[in-house]
Formats: structure tokens, sequence, C-alpha cells
């Protein structure tokens, strides 16, 4: 098996980047998911409820940051920028970040026509992991929703769409790491996998919601995959696409490099 595809995400919930080469430090890939989006009350932003953040594109370039949207002039900041610290909450956990300013608000809050900001989680905050699937007490991750990968099998999504009358992309999931070369839904049984010297724990399965129906190139919504999806991956009530992992050390990550099953379930 080998690594097909790397993605990053610089904003939570916006589109996402391919990548070469992936650099990862504590929090997981370096600037995936280390900013995001939040209401007036800190409370994140996510594409469930607003889809039009499909079509927001962030780069990262060293400290510049460059944002851009249909019909939008591009947005270009410092995000590394010192700011007023707030809390912000995802989910159960608050985190403090760092706001990065009242043009970034204006500019994303007229494009998404709802009130927002702009914050990056600051340097030394840590946000740990959920102590149920953590493997270390000191596993972290930034502004994902709780894990700082999605291991998803190229082979579980070719399966899938044998069964949908129109494919969908992989970005439909939003992954970090794509494998190739294992048999559809191989992942589910991995309990660790060694890339390289990272091992990735692979501790839980990911539950997929509305973000998967929607179209990451037009932001509208259908019902697609989850109709079919619940039809044969529907677990607890909830559909599973993809397996939630903890990496145990910093280090590098290439296309085409070599994927090791070293314990399964």
């Amino acid at each position: 098996m080998h690594i097909a595809a790397l993605y990053h995400y610089p904003i939570k919930s916006c589109r996402g980047s391919a990548l070469e080469r992936a650099e990862i430090d504590a929090r997981g890939i370096v600037h995936d998911r280390r900013l995001m989006l939040v209401d007036p009350a800190g409370r994140f932003l996510t594409q469930r409820e607003h889809p039009r953040m499909a079509l927001i594109a962030a780069r990262i370039n060293g400290s510049a940051l460059s944002v851009s949207a249909p019909g939008m002039d591009p947005l270009e900041l410092d995000w590394t920028a010192d700011g007023p610290r707030l809390a912000v909450s995802i989910w159960r956990d608050t985190c403090q970040a760092v706001d990065l300013g009242a043009a970034a608000a204006e500019w994303l809050g007229e494009f998404l026509a709802t009130p927002c900001r702009l914050v990056h989680i600051a340097d030394d905050e840590v946000r740990i992991v959920d102590q149920t699937y953590a493997p270390r007490p000191a596993d972290e991750v930034g502004f994902a929703d709780g894990f700082p990968f999605l291991v998803i099998a190229q082979e579980s999504l070719d399966d899938l769409n044998a069964r949908l009358g129109t494919p969908l992309p992989m970005d439909r999931f939003r992954p970090n790491i794509v494998v190739a070369g294992c048999a559809p839904y191989a992942e589910d049984g991995w309990a660790e996998i060694r890339i390289g010297a990272i091992t990735l724990a692979l501790v839980k399965p990911c539950a997929r919601c509305a973000i998967t129906t929607t179209d990451q190139r037009t932001a509208e919504r259908g019902k697609e995959p989850l109709r079919t999806l619940a039809t044969y991956r529907a677990v607890g009530g909830k559909v599973m696409f993809g397996q939630n992992a903890i990496h145990d050390r910093n280090g590098s990550i290439r296309l085409g490099d070599p994927v090791e099953v070293i314990r399964q379930r």
C-alpha cells in the first residue's frame, strides 16, 4: 500500500489543498485547520450550517494567508500577526485563539452573509484529544473536530461510487491521508499503520454528516452519499466512512510513501 493523496485545510471547513509532502507537528499536518471562523459568541462555524464555506479557498505561504471566493477580491493578510485573544468553542472544547482583525471579518462576513471572525489557534494553546481515544495523555489537535488525521482508502470510495448513480470525488469526505492498494474498507480493521518513522493509531470510525452531501465546487446540497451509505455503513444510527487517527511523533510524509499495517483491530 502507499499514500495516494495528501490534503490540508488551512481554514476549518473551507476548501482544502492537495499536498505532495506534509510536514507534521504535534497538532497534525502543519497549517491544517489552524484557522477557523467563529460567530460573535466565539462558536465555530462549519459547512453544516454554511455550505458556502466550501467555496472559500485559503493558501498559506509562510506568514502570508491568501483567501479567495467567487465574486470577491482576494484577501491577503499575515495570519501569524498578534491580535486580541478570544475564547472560542469547538463542540465541547474551549480554546484560546487570536483574532485576525476587522478586514478579515468584514470580507468573510460579506461572502457568507453572516457576522463572523477569523481566528487562529494561539501558539501556546494546547487542545488535548479526547482521552477516551488518545493513546497518550499529551496527544493534541488544532481546530479539527476531534482528531489530527482522517484516513480513507481509495478503494473504499471506489466501492461507494460503484453503488452511486453519479460518482463523487474524495473531497466530499475531507481526509488528510488517502491510501491505495488495499481492499475496500480495509481501514476499518487497522489499529495502527506506519508511514516512514510515524505511527498512526486509528482510534475511531468517522461518523459522517451533511458536509458530505455538499458539492465542494458549487456548495449545492443533495442526498448523496449519505442515502446510499446508510444502506450498508450505518452503525448505531450513524453513517461511518473513514477512520480518525492520531500520530505518535513529528516528521514528514509524502505522496507514494509505503503504508504498513503494523496492528489489526
